[in-house]
């Protein structure tokens, strides 16, 4: 079945099949959450990104196959709401930027920074730090050996916009990393997977950057 990325809160997962990959999205929780689980298809190891909310849920959703980390994009309480069940009940490690670890409700195994690598089995993702949602907002960056370039970005980019920050200085330094480490380094075939809603890819956004950098927000 062709993946849409237009899942609903209590409804199935939608499941990308790339070549090395499996991308299973799974929308949870009160704020329309998305959960991807992420599982190498030659090892059988997974990763989870943000464990937002509705552990029973996300649990049938890893399976019996196992989980070996969970990554945590920002510290906002509705991404980690399931994050201490989930790692309790599978025993992944945790993952998250050092400026959000201690927000966080369990302790943090990996911390990592800008430009680091986190392994999926063999397939791998690169950490982008992306600053002003919250200090240690990171996106994803997974390159599928077709060419196309798979994009976590939590809740820095949306379709329609960067994600909400609290003052101008914040919003200015979200746009421009958005802009310099994400639209100035990636194609307009990225397909961007945001921390809420429905998918959206680099071409579609990028025609609007004057715009969101005109009305601030």
């Amino acid at each position: 079945m062709t993946y849409s990325g237009d899942t609903r809160v209590g409804g199935p997962a939608d499941t990308r099949d790339l070549s090395e990959l499996t991308i299973s999205k799974l929308a949870v929780g009160g704020m329309d959450n998305n959960v991807y689980l992420l599982r190498c298809k030659r090892t059988g190891e997974a990763a989870l990104i943000d464990a937002a909310d509705e552990a029973d849920r996300i649990l049938d959703l890893i399976g019996d196959d196992g989980l070996a980390r969970v990554i945590t994009t920002h510290r906002h309480g509705d991404h980690w709401q399931a994050l201490a069940e989930v790692v309790g009940t599978t025993g992944a490690r945790t993952v998250a930027h050092p400026a959000d670890a201690g927000e966080l409700p369990v302790s943090v195994d990996d911390a990592v920074e800008h430009g680091d690598r986190i392994p999926v089995g063999e397939a791998e993702l690169r950490v982008i730090h992306l600053r002003g949602h919250t200090p240690g907002s990171i996106a994803l960056r997974y390159d599928d050996p077709s060419g196309t370039v798979h994009l976590f970005t939590g809740d820095s980019l949306f379709p329609g916009g960067v994600g909400k920050t609290w003052s101008d200085a914040d919003f200015r330094s979200l746009l421009s990393d958005v802009e310099e480490r994400i639209f100035a380094e990636l194609g307009d075939d990225t397909w961007v997977y945001p921390g809420h809603g429905k998918d959206t890819t680099l071409g579609a956004e990028r025609p609007h950057l004057e715009e969101w950098r005109a009305r601030g927000w």
